[in-house]
């Protein structure tokens, strides 16, 4: 009788678990690739998009950036708005509710600039930046149950979640600037919204997973419970600031390859080459997930890839050669994407099943804030030397994975010191 509470007990505090093999099979994956690439998508190229559409009819520079600002300062309220996700019973409703509203209040921010006060078309585009973390790391909270637990199947799924990430990196950008040229800035901000719209169809044909809190909604932590809940588990407060000083060092790399270009003797127009190579390079790691899913402990996987991205950063900063910067943009682009691969794992492993929508969503939101603040400190620092915010960079992650290391001795340490004598390991 014992046995049987202790078993209800259990399964009750972990919730309905994922069965062998997930909800959704290959047709279920099938659908989530879609639905991610289509959400990631317009959530990539968005900014580009307000950028384009303001300075094509005359607006300043200022306008653009706040209007920008406008969509991407929301993405730091996504812990607040991920909870709802948690609670539901359904999350594909949600989720498609936030894929629609960030095509109505994008295609409504598109429609009413320069026709009502600035103002009020910075608040229609806040209102679709709010939504954007449901889009990245909401989704993304989805994939362990859609795929189940077996870790080689949901490690390799994780590849083709981080390869949507990359398409919505690179293809939402690129598809702005080549119908913002056919047509006009404004009509490629609807097709984003049109993808946005179809998005939220595509995640309603996702299997339905059941709700992680069998019913019991005050098992959901709030935001601040559950951001203290991060900072106590050594393994999700390691795979926080991990993310967050690689997404640091990592932002330079766009702005670094603006001022390499005179390093190298080459024209300013080639560095697009350089960012183009570590986008294809992100994709090139995607698919190496892919084929071969990473095996073992995220927390130790974390701490060797993020040294693997220390080697492809030393690699860009010791380059003269254009081909050779080429090929370490595209060695670095493939080694982050490998280390986004296990903080995927790592948030997915440790998180409990009651808050993992709000530990991918504030894991992504802390990532965004660093990497916002990485793109900010290599403006600042590149007029002294291109090569500035690569070393600090490097210096930074190396930093943070020593730290890492020696925190998890010393956990190690703490728990067997704890045991008693005759207890197994």
């Amino acid at each position: 009788m014992n046995r049987q509470r202790i078993a209800s007990a259990t399964h009750a505090a972990s919730g309905p678990p994922s069965p062998p093999d997930g909800q959704g099979g290959v047709g279920g994956l099938v659908r989530y690739v879609v639905a991610a690439a289509l959400a990631r998508t317009a959530d990539g190229g968005a900014v580009v998009a307000v950028v384009l559409l303001v300075t094509s009819s005359g607006g300043s520079g200022a306008l653009a950036g706040a209007l920008a600002a406008c969509v991407t300062a929301p993405h730091l309220l996504g812990p607040f708005v991920a909870r709802p996700l948690d609670l539901a019973h359904d999350g594909r409703k949600v989720i498609a509710a936030a894929c629609l509203l960030y095509a109505t209040a994008l295609t409504a921010g598109v429609l009413t600039y320069a026709r009502t006060p600035a103002p009020l078309t910075g608040l229609l585009l806040a209102v679709a930046g709010t939504c954007g973390p449901l889009l990245t790391g909401g989704i993304s909270s989805r994939l362990p149950a859609l795929v189940g637990p077996r870790p080689r199947s949901l490690r390799r799924a994780q590849g083709w979640d981080v390869a949507t990430y990359g398409i919505g990196g690179t293809v939402g950008p690129s598809l702005v600037a080549a119908l913002s040229g056919w047509a006009s800035p404004g009509a490629a901000a609807l097709a984003l919204a049109g993808g946005a719209g179809v998005a939220a169809g595509c995640v309603l044909l996702l299997p339905h997973v059941p709700a992680a809190h069998g019913g019991d909604r005050a098992a959901i932590p709030k935001p601040g419970p559950t951001l203290a809940l991060v900072v106590r588990t050594g393994r999700l407060r390691r795979t926080v600031y991990l993310t967050m000083i690689v997404a640091l060092a990592v932002a330079a790399l766009p702005i670094t390859a603006v001022h390499m270009t005179r390093t190298l003797g080459i024209d300013a127009s080639t560095a697009a080459v350089l960012t183009a190579a570590y986008g294809l390079g992100n994709l090139a790691g995607s698919a190496a997930v892919m084929v071969f899913p990473p095996t073992g402990d995220p927390d130790r996987l974390m701490r060797r890839l993020a040294l693997g991205v220390v080697a492809g950063l030393g690699t860009v900063a010791a380059s003269h050669v254009f081909a050779l910067s080429v090929a370490a943009y595209a060695l670095t682009g493939a080694l982050n994407a490998l280390f986004f691969a296990a903080t995927l794992a790592a948030r997915t492993e440790y998180a409990p099943a009651t808050a993992r929508a709000q530990v991918f969503i504030w894991v992504a939101a802390l990532k965004i804030t660093s990497g916002s603040a990485g793109t900010a400190l290599a403006g600042s620092l590149t007029g002294l030397d291109a090569r500035l915010p690569l070393l600090l960079g490097i210096a930074a992650i190396t930093a943070a994975v020593l730290a890492a290391t020696l925190e998890e001795r010393a956990a190690g340490s703490l728990t067997g010191a704890a045991r008693a004598p005759g207890d197994r390991p």
